[in-house]
């Protein structure tokens, strides 16, 4: 795999990850997601699903805590049923394990339709446009840091993580319809900020 592959798949390592990353800006409590999509919408995402106890499981779209039992927090999850799905463990009256969810998405709950452990999952990797050299833009890595200093308190939503490449700053979301891009553009101008959503909406 070639180094700039390996970026281009960062956002899906930080999802499974059960450690933080060194190379991005991590929020520490991710759990709200986004702007609410004009109706329900079928999506797949890949993360770390997460339950404390008696309280709702959640689905942890960003970095993961390195402990043990990991921590993390994301949108709650429902109808998940931990009987259904094998890769999970449970220490400490926690129980997790990584998995691609597919489901319905209303802007703040994923409602599950289906999942498959993360480690069985076979899709193929998409690399961003944006990580093309010959796209590169125009901003230099010290302007896009300064961005990343105040973007997680500036934008309207929860920043998952964020990072600085090929002249953008990729910023990572549970879910765009296009708003947050609409507002990273107005605020910081065209083709600095590069925002990218966690879960994906499925082809019709």
């Amino acid at each position: 795999m070639s180094p700039r592959t390996a970026r281009a798949l960062l956002p899906l390592m930080l999802a499974a990850a059960l450690g933080l990353s060194a190379c991005a800006t991590l929020s520490p409590s991710p759990a709200d997601g986004g702007p609410s999509p004009a109706g329900p919408i079928d999506v797949v995402g890949q993360g770390t699903v997460i339950q404390v106890g008696d309280a709702a499981p959640e689905f942890c779209l960003g970095g993961v805590a390195e402990s043990y039992p990991p921590q993390c927090s994301g949108p709650e999850l429902s109808g998940w049923d931990w009987a259904a799905y094998e890769g999970s463990e449970t220490a400490s009256n926690v129980t997790w394990g990584t998995y691609a969810v597919f489901g319905n998405w209303d802007g703040n709950v994923l409602s599950v339709d289906s999942a498959i452990m993360l480690a069985l999952y076979d899709t193929v990797a998409e690399v961003d446009p944006l990580l093309d050299e010959a796209n590169a833009g125009s901003s230099s890595e010290q302007q896009l840091l300064t961005i990343q200093d105040g973007i997680f308190d500036a934008a309207p939503v929860e920043v998952l993580s964020s990072w600085p490449d090929n002249g953008y700053l990729f910023v990572w979301v549970v879910y765009d319809d296009g708003s947050v891009q609409a507002w990273a553009d107005t605020t910081y101008g065209p083709d600095v900020v590069a925002v990218r959503s966690a879960l994906k909406p499925l082809d019709g």
